[in-house]
C-alpha cells in the first residue's frame, strides 16, 4: 500500500514537472522552418544618423494632403464607393537620403524583395526609427508641419471591406411547369489592404506643398 501511494505521488509529481521537450504544433514548425530559410537584404551604404536627423530638423515649410484609395475587387460588390478616404490612418514620412534611396531601390526589386519566395529587404532598426508620423482625420486629411526644404517619402496602409452576395443552391422541386431550382442569398464581406505611397519635395523654406497620397 505504501509503495502504491509512493508511486501515485511520483506520477503526480512528474505531471507537475516541465517536460524536457514539448512538440511544437505544425504551424509553429512551419514558421520556424520558414524563418530559417529567409533571405534578408539590407542596403550596403552605411546608415548616417547625423545626416538623417539633420534632414528632420524643423523648418518653416508644410506638407498637407489627403489620403485615399480607389477600391479593388468591385466586380459583384454591393454599391462599392468610387473613392475610400483613409480616415484615422497613420502616415509615415522618411527623408530621402542616399541610404533610403538604396533601400527603396532594393525594396522594389522583386529578385531581392519577394515574400512568396521568402526574400525580404529591411532597413536598419535605427534608420526606421528616424521618421515622422501623422494621423489623418476622418476625411483623410493630414499635415506635416515645420518641414525644412528637402525630398521626402510618404506611405500608409488602408484597410477596407466590401460586401457581396452570392446564391447557394438549396434544392429542386417540380410543379406544373417542370423542374425548379431553389437558391438562397448569402451575404459576405472581403477585406482589402491598399498601400499608398508618394515622393514629395519641399523646395523652399516656408513653402506649403499639397499632395494626394493614393495608390
Amino acid at each position: 500500500m505504501k509503495k502504491m501511494i509512493c508511486l501515485m505521488a511520483l506520477i503526480v509529481s512528474c505531471n507537475c514537472i516541465r517536460a524536457q521537450y514539448v512538440e511544437p504544433e505544425k504551424a509553429e514548425k512551419e514558421a520556424i522552418k520558414r524563418k530559417a530559410t529567409e533571405i534578408i537584404t539590407y542596403p550596403s551604404i552605411k546608415f548616417d544618423s547625423v545626416q538623417t536627423r539633420n534632414a528632420l530638423t524643423e523648418g518653416k515649410g508644410k506638407i498637407t494632403g489627403v489620403a485615399f484609395t480607389r477600391p479593388r475587387g468591385t466586380y459583384g460588390a454591393n454599391n462599392p464607393p468610387k473613392k475610400i478616404l483613409a480616415g484615422k490612418v497613420k502616415i509615415q514620412l522618411f527623408p530621402v537620403t542616399p541610404y533610403f534611396e538604396e533601400y527603396y531601390k532594393l525594396w522594389k526589386d522583386k529578385s531581392k524583395n519577394n515574400p512568396k519566395n521568402n526574400k525580404y529587404v529591411y532597413m536598419a532598426d535605427r534608420a526606421f526609427r528616424l521618421r515622422l508620423e501623422a494621423i489623418t482625420n476622418s476625411s483623410g486629411e493630414f499635415t506635416f508641419p515645420n518641414m525644412k526644404p528637402g525630398k521626402y517619402y510618404l506611405f500608409a496602409n488602408v484597410n477596407y471591406d466590401l460586401s457581396y452576395n452570392d446564391k447557394e443552391y438549396t434544392g429542386s422541386g417540380y410543379n406544373a411547369y417542370g423542374k425548379t431550382d431553389y437558391y438562397k442569398q448569402n451575404a459576405y464581406a472581403k477585406n482589402y489592404n491598399d498601400f499608398l505611397e508618394t515622393f514629395v519635395e519641399v523646395k523652399t523654406d516656408g513653402e506649403t506643398v499639397n499632395i494626394k497620397l493614393k495608390n
